[in-house]
């Protein structure tokens, strides 16, 4: 059994294709891996490169502790499962399954327990002498099940094996393989295009678009908490319906005005919404799923004219147009919903639809990123600065003197990450709200008079009361009337390449400055770009923060040091950029700093590829 672990995978082809684009992904033991997406999305190909069909570009891929890019595929201990059943037609069932071992010389006795005990979890004992033109296609598929499960590997890797049988039976062998997957316990990864097998099969599901991952999360959450309009729109049948929109603040109240009518957005949905979405009129996609609209006389409901009646039995789907009493009825008000098959609805019928708020998906017409974020990235307040102190979420504190050289005095919105909240002792307090629960993790909202930040810690917190958090100030965004101060700047990049030392020692060449790389590094470089790694270009990014004063290092000038009450930082020059270091230096000393080596970022500037 065994864990992989994908970092910075790329598969680049003759032209500069790339089929897959920085693949990052860690997959536990016993896991049900599901890669899912549209053609040309990249998932088979990201497989073969697990299987060593296909070379990786760049990138490391490990199979538990063993780093398997030069492996050949017999040396990775892996089981691949085709679309294609690839049984030999001249060889008996037995023989097909046992092919493999006979190869790998096992003795005849452990062989024919093997074959024997696969045939009897597969249930197709009574076929062992059979030929495979013998067998239905599902029977087919279980030989070659079969003749994976004989190599007891650590992985095993299934590219659509389901796509040639029917309806009926491909919802049978969804099951047989998933208690295959419960009785075997081993890792298997799974390519589909069908979002109902990946949904009903995967403990994770990988979505893919165009070689990028798009999300990867656990089926319920995928569902619930689509990242973008792609995502939501893939998973889900039928497809989520989607509407452009306005949104703006109606005082307290959020209204989504879809232009055949309008729907007013609880406070708990609006509190995920950043609020400079809210700020000012802004166009949006509004999604819901069509379970989630429903038949009612309720007053805010909206008028539809039935066009279309699908009868499932259980459920009928029901699509129908909200704009149908225009001349030329909009395609974009068209409308599917999903409810009870007892309903009785004919084409032509008017119905009333209704939206449950609650369930409602907006998403950046712009990004096509959803702007209800289940773990919110920011957070935007209002605020009002006067006399060197700015109130915000119901407290007014000192505002440091690296912010206040750069402010006004009047109201102003400040953007919060979350990630600069900390719970603990702090000058802001607030009520809890809500918990909810995502793993290993909690998130915490808290309620502090009208607005709402969040915070995700795995630490248990106490519901009751006021809790205590603190905002580190260097993170966040001022935007006032003709000015904003933005975040302290610390990444920085510096163009590089690599140079041998000695033997088989390597360095990274900055400028005049050389940084001695770890062996397991220079070996994962060299595996990517061979004996060229000495002739490419890289570009090196890096955290200020990371870096540590050093006798050999970057040759920094510092220009500017800022205060941020709890904390000082010296804002250096290197290479006509300008960023924050931690140390705490005078203005106008001269310093050379070192990398952390093992929290940088190294990209090969031709391709755009990360290399680590």
């Amino acid at each position: 059994m065994a864990s992989l672990n994908l970092k910075h995978i790329y598969k680049v082809y003759q032209g500069g294709v790339k089929a897959v684009n920085d693949f990052t992904m860690d997959i536990a033991d016993k896991e049900f891996i599901v890669f899912v997406g549209p053609s040309g999305c990249g998932k088979s190909t990201t497989l073969r490169m697990i299987a060593g069909l296909e070379e990786i570009t760049a990138g490391e891929l490990k199979i538990g502790d063993t780093v398997v890019n030069n492996y050949e595929p017999k040396d990775r201990n892996i089981a691949m499962v085709f679309q294609s059943y690839a049984l030999y037609p001249h060889m008996t069932v037995y023989n097909n399954i046992a092919y493999s071992l006979k190869i790998a010389k096992y003795d005849k006795k452990e062989i024919d327990k093997r074959v024997r005990y696969a045939a009897e979890i597969l249930n197709i004992s009574k076929y062992l002498d059979r030929k495979p033109r013998e067998l239905s296609g599902g029977q087919r598929q279980r030989v070659a099940l079969g003749r994976a499960i004989v190599r007891e590997p650590k992985v095993f890797l299934l590219d659509e094996p389901l796509s040639n049988l029917d309806a009926k039976l491909r919802a049978s062998m969804r099951s047989e393989i998933i208690k295959l997957h419960q009785r075997l316990q081993t890792t298997f990864i799974y390519v589909t295009h069908d979002q109902v097998e990946a949904m009903t099969m995967g403990t994770r599901i990988v979505v893919m678009k165009d070689g990028f991952v798009q999300q990867i999360d656990t089926p319920r959450n995928l569902f619930n908490y689509p990242t973008n309009k792609f995502v939501a729109g893939f998973i889900g049948t039928p497809q989520m319906n989607f509407y452009n929109a306005k949104m703006s603040l109606d005082g307290n109240d959020a209204i989504v005005d879809l232009g055949f009518g309008h729907i007013k957005l609880p406070q708990n949905v609006i509190a995920k919404v950043d609020k400079g979405y809210l700020q000012e009129e802004k166009s949006v996609c509004l999604g819901i799923r069509p379970e989630n609209m429903s038949m009612t006389n309720d007053d805010n409901s909206i008028e539809a004219r039935v066009e279309v009646v699908e009868a499932l039995g259980s459920e009928t789907i029901v699509y129908a147009n909200m704009d149908y009493k225009s001349e030329n009825p909009s395609k974009a008000a068209a409308v599917t919903l999903k409810v009870n098959g007892d309903e009785l609805i004919k084409i032509g019928d008017i119905i009333k639809v209704a939206f449950n708020v609650n369930k409602v998906h907006l998403f950046d017409n712009d990004t096509e990123n959803t702007i209800i974020q289940r773990v919110p990235t920011n957070i935007t307040v209002k605020a009002n600065i006067e006399a060197g102190k700015i109130s915000l979420l119901g407290k007014t504190i000192d505002l440091p003197a690296a912010i206040l050289e750069n402010v006004k005095d009047g109201l102003c919105s400040v953007q919060i990450p979350t990630s600069a909240i900390s719970l603990g002792e702090g000058q802001f307090e607030g009520a809890i709200d809500n918990v909810e629960l995502i793993e290993p993790s909690k998130l915490y909202q808290i309620k502090c008079e009208n607005d709402y930040v969040f915070v995700r810690t795995e630490a248990d917190v106490e519901l009751s009361g006021n809790v205590a958090f603190d905002i580190d100030l260097a993170k966040i965004t001022i935007i006032g009337d003709e000015y904003k101060v933005n975040p302290l700047v610390v990444e920085f990049s510096a163009n590089a390449t690599v140079v041998k030392v000695e033997n088989n020692l390597y360095a990274l060449k900055v400028n005049d400055a050389q940084f001695n790389l770890p062996t397991a590094m220079a070996q994962n470089l060299f595996t990517t770009k061979g004996k060229a790694l000495l002739k490419t270009e890289l570009l090196v990014k890096s955290s200020g923060l990371d870096l540590v004063q050093a006798d050999n290092g970057l040759e920094v000038k510092v220009v500017k040091v800022v205060d941020y009450g709890n904390k000082k930082y010296s804002i250096v020059s290197y290479a006509n950029q300008e960023f924050a270091i931690s140390l705490e230096l005078e203005v106008g000393q001269v310093v050379k700093l070192a990398y952390d080596i093992n929290k940088i970022s190294i990209i090969d500037i031709a391709q755009d590829i990360i290399l680590i």
